[in-house]
């Protein structure tokens, strides 16, 4: 494993609250992003509260290079799981709600009606935000049209990284899906969109200012870039870490494409303060 320079570190805080969160999503038998994806900033955002649901099981049927969920044959839904994250999301207060998932190819619809159960479900019980970050759904227009019906606030699905790139990291996705699932909820709604994508696998600065200028093209409200960092050996290894004058960089090109709400910056991802930049383009 590669060493990390010290800006891509993050303690580990383990405090009362953190304790809280981590009971509460055992209780309710929910997964999180979080932990599936080791994300860096577990901590931080436990401690101030939130995590980001992972919902739909913890297993995946891709296996994208990058990601540290394991890639199996899934287990049934679990028909619970929408009343569970609007219990949690009561239970922590939430007045923005964070819902991803694994990729689920072995569902007709990709899992869009388990999202929409969720959003139902926490309606249901408070008035809290929703932003929900989704996988392709194989680009079908009857599972983006059960999104729209069900009206988030904010749509996020990730490019991830470059078209270059995209058969290394992604074998089983494909970069014009990928955008055109972002353009189709664009032009059918009103919904807020988001993509983000990873840096330091080996793209250059004129491929991320292509990809960029593709999510403006496709009316893309909110990006987030952040370094990638190699979860175990048998991922792909980081080509490059970035320099923190090289993030300042990024910022340029993503405002140079167009899209002034940005989240950027080395241990940015997806889910990284998600309210201010919905705040921001709310």
């Amino acid at each position: 494993m590669q060493r990390l320079p010290e800006y891509l570190k993050r303690p580990i805080i383990d405090t009362e609250k953190t304790k809280t969160v981590r009971r509460i999503l055992k209780t309710k038998c929910l997964n999180t992003v979080c932990e599936g994806a080791r994300c860096p900033n577990k901590s931080e955002c436990y401690s101030h509260n939130t995590a980001t649901f992972l919902i739909m099981g913890n297993v995946c049927t891709r296996n994208c290079r990058y990601c540290n969920i394991s890639s199996a044959r899934p287990e049934p839904l679990d028909l619970e799981e929408p009343a569970h994250v609007a219990e949690a999301v009561k239970e922590l207060g939430l007045k923005y709600a964070v819902i991803t998932s694994v990729t689920r190819d072995d569902l007709p619809d990709g899992g869009a009606e388990h999202f929409k159960n969720c959003i139902d479900e926490i309606r249901k019980v408070c008035n809290a935000k929703i932003e929900i970050l989704t996988p392709d759904f194989r680009g079908k227009q009857q599972a983006l049209d059960t999104i729209i019906q069900s009206s988030p606030e904010v749509f996020n699905h990730n490019i991830e990284t470059v078209k270059s790139l995209f058969k290394t990291a992604r074998p089983q996705g494909n970069y014009q899906i990928s955008i055109d699932v972002l353009k189709y909820i664009k032009e059918n709604s009103n919904i807020i969109t988001k993509s983000g994508l990873m840096v330091g696998l080996g793209e250059t600065f004129e491929e991320i200012e292509e990809t960029l200028f593709d999510l403006k093209n496709v009316g893309v409200d909110i990006v987030t870039i952040g370094q990638y960092i190699q979860p175990s050996k048998k991922h792909l290894e980081a080509a490059k870490f970035y320099t923190l004058e090289e993030f300042e960089k990024l910022k340029k090109l993503t405002e140079k494409a167009g899209i002034k709400n940005h989240q950027i910056g080395p241990l940015v991802r997806s889910s990284y303060h998600a309210a201010n930049c919905y705040t921001m383009s709310s």
